[in-house]
């Protein structure tokens, strides 16, 4: 087990870090977490105890003394010369990371023994689901060498840290992403065979644990433990959670100016914004309690449907690789939780009357009444029965389907993760969730859209976007904390996955 002390944390550069991140030297608060010191910080920052208040102090010609900057991208992204499926090709190289033999006191990149792919833009450093679809497009290209080196970084990264961060970044060690870990050992097993499922057995299991940790501890009087919940009936489900309650280093400004303007209780407000930030869908109406402001956030009381839809894949996952022993001891006992996970997803997350799956409010003890395409989960993982996919169906082609493709949900709340927007990886989510049932229309009618919009966008800007307008495919799609990225890991894998489906 790694200990955090062998990290850089950019926050031990107090008080400079606070000084830095509210000046507003730089526009974007990753960008200082990002930077490396050129010497030992310590000095560093004795130096600027002695300098800060001297009459000359200026804090811009400081940071450009005492830190390396992070490398501008680099001018390859673009490319409206060449046909698109060219351009992404040659894409994967341009976005490929070495492996990194850094000092790691000195810089909060976590170093990595292969090489790996960043999705592009202002993320320099692997992000854990955005990995996953990008691998989806890395199999197309048959870049095999690079979905295994990958998977053996996550290996490395549970095995040393226990679980997989959001990302390979000092300032991420605190929380995690949508677990797609299996579905990535998945993906190699369709290239190498089952086998390889045995091979990543250890981590699997360990994944699973960090999931689950603290689930023996639950009882009625404490329901709660980190990522478990239990209910009264006994059923466990996950949220999502973060061990910090302090301003994200990566977005220090703006979670200092959301939790002073919600009046609430500082450090909840910020452990409900990183809980979000674990969910990937940071941020979106889904999180808040009124719907639409970030003041309202809650993600720590909401139990997520597609949270707990993967844990179940997880399960299955595990399910499969047991089988697989010659000592088929754990099978029934995995068997018995995925049979669980399943009912307490359909009783939790189901909402008959309205024919949809909600996130649940375990707070409220009620459906959180928001809906968004996390309800195609249930489908993705065949987990709904064929009457509850069917109005699924009829929300998504009703409600949520537009000229562009899928809109994340329903509201303009000014987040990313709401309308106008779509992103690839719902897209695809969406698209397999419906062809599982049958809904082969539908769903072909969202894969022509969103390739249509991508190839739009592409003719005029010679680049593949983070996310997309799909409300009105003219407009540029935006909201957040950042602006739109171009690269872009996830979106190139859709892309391809998409093309090839045909």
């Amino acid at each position: 087990m790694h200990h955090d002390t062998e990290f850089f944390h950019i926050e031990s550069l107090t008080p400079l870090y606070e000084a830095v991140q509210t000046s507003g030297l730089f526009p974007d608060s990753k960008f200082f977490p990002d930077c490396a010191p050129k010497s030992d910080p310590a000095a560093i920052l004795e130096q600027y105890e002695q300098s800060k208040n001297q009459v000359d102090f200026d804090l811009k010609k400081f940071m450009e003394a005492h830190f390396e900057f992070p490398p501008e991208f680099a001018p390859g992204y673009q490319s409206a010369e060449r046909p698109i499926l060219q351009h992404l090709d040659s894409l994967w190289d341009v976005l490929k990371r070495e492996p990194t033999t850094n000092n790691q006191q000195r810089t909060t990149l976590i170093p990595l023994s292969h090489p790996y792919i960043v999705p592009g833009g202002r993320f320099r450093e692997i992000y854990y689901w955005d990995s996953y679809f990008t691998m989806l497009g890395l199999q197309v290209s048959g870049r095999e060498d690079v979905i295994q080196h990958m998977v053996d970084n996550f290996a490395y990264l549970i095995d040393t840290l226990g679980f997989i961060p959001n990302g390979n970044r000092t300032y991420y060690l605190s929380r995690s992403q949508p677990p797609f870990f299996a579905l990535m050992v998945n993906v190699l097993a369709e290239i190498k065979g089952e086998e390889i499922l045995l091979k990543y057995r250890h981590q699997l299991e360990k994944e699973y644990a960090f999931w689950m940790a603290g689930e023996n501890e639950l009882s009625a009087e404490n329901p709660v433990h980190r990522r478990v919940v239990r209910f009264p009936d006994g059923s466990i489900l996950n949220r999502h959670w973060d061990d910090n309650a302090a301003p994200r280093p990566e977005a220090y400004v703006e979670d200092v100016h959301v939790a002073e303007k919600s009046g609430r209780d500082a450090d909840s407000v910020y452990r409900h914004i990183r809980a979000a930030a674990e969910s990937g869908w940071d941020f979106s109406s889904r999180w808040f309690k009124d719907g639409q402001n970030m003041e309202t956030i809650q993600t720590t009381d909401l139990l997520p449907v597609d949270l707990n839809c993967l844990l179940y894949f997880l399960e299955k996952t595990l399910v499969h690789t047991y089988r697989l022993l010659p000592d088929h001891t754990p099978v029934e006992v995995m068997k018995d939780r995925a049979r669980l996970r399943k009912a307490a997803i359909q009783k939790y997350f189901w909402d008959e009357a309205e024919g949809f799956y909600f996130d649940y409010n375990f707070a409220e003890k009620k459906p959180s009444g928001q809906r968004t395409l996390a309800a195609v989960f249930p489908l993705f993982f065949q987990i709904a029965e064929k009457e509850q996919a069917a109005k699924v169906a009829q929300h998504i082609e009703s409600k949520f389907l537009q000229p562009g493709g899928v809109t994340t949900t329903l509201i303009r709340s000014g987040q990313q993760w709401d309308a106008p927007n779509g992103w690839a990886p719902l897209q695809w989510m969406t698209f397999q969730g419906l062809q599982n049932y049958g809904f082969n229309t539908l769903a072909t009618g969202i894969r022509r859209r969103w390739l249509a919009l991508n190839e739009k966008t592409y003719a005029a800007t010679g680049k593949m976007m983070e996310k997309y307008n799909v409300m009105d495919t003219d407009a540029k799609a935006g909201g957040g904390e950042y602006p739109n990225q171009d690269g872009f890991g996830w979106t190139n894998g859709v892309y391809l996955k998409l093309m090839k489906v045909d």
